[in-house]
């Protein structure tokens, strides 16, 4: 009966190799196939045929609340130098009720390439997230 109803998505946990802290988002995990068209001068169709090329990945967004003292974002953005940057593989795993990974995406050699700060407001009652934009080299999605 439990395999009937879809999965819910709330529940998950990120390793990204820094301080074990909930995050509240995770999005960009999608792959894409670019299209190669393509046709032959003596093909008898008079249209181009459809190949997949190259594929591509998006950019991952990390959100996760603001604590004191917590510059761990920071630090690994300062990581960037001349073409040299710390590259870490990240695992985000959509976890059931007893906390076993159920879907996991492995992303690879993930690098940061945009640090967002929350905003500030005088009369808000929110609680300060800060985003992180990963860019990486794969991702691979095992749904056991």
């Amino acid at each position: 009966m439990a395999n009937k109803y879809p999965l819910p998505k709330f529940h998950f946990s990120v390793d990204w190799s820094g301080t074990n802290i909930g995050f509240t988002d995770v999005s960009g995990l999608d792959i894409t196939n670019d299209v190669v068209e393509y046709r032959d001068g003596a093909s008898p169709e008079y249209h181009k045929i459809k190949m997949p090329g190259q594929r591509k990945f998006s950019n991952i967004t990390l959100k996760r609340g603001v604590f004191k003292s917590d510059n761990e974002y920071y630090n690994w953005f300062n990581t960037i130098n001349m073409n040299t940057v710390t590259r870490r593989d990240i695992t985000i795993s959509l976890l059931d009720e007893n906390l076993t990974p159920v879907v996991v995406w492995k992303i690879k050699n993930a690098w940061p390439t945009k640090i967002t700060s929350t905003d500030l407001k005088a009369d808000g009652n929110e609680v300060a997230v800060e985003t992180l934009e990963l860019a990486h080299e794969g991702l691979t999605i095992q749904n056991d």
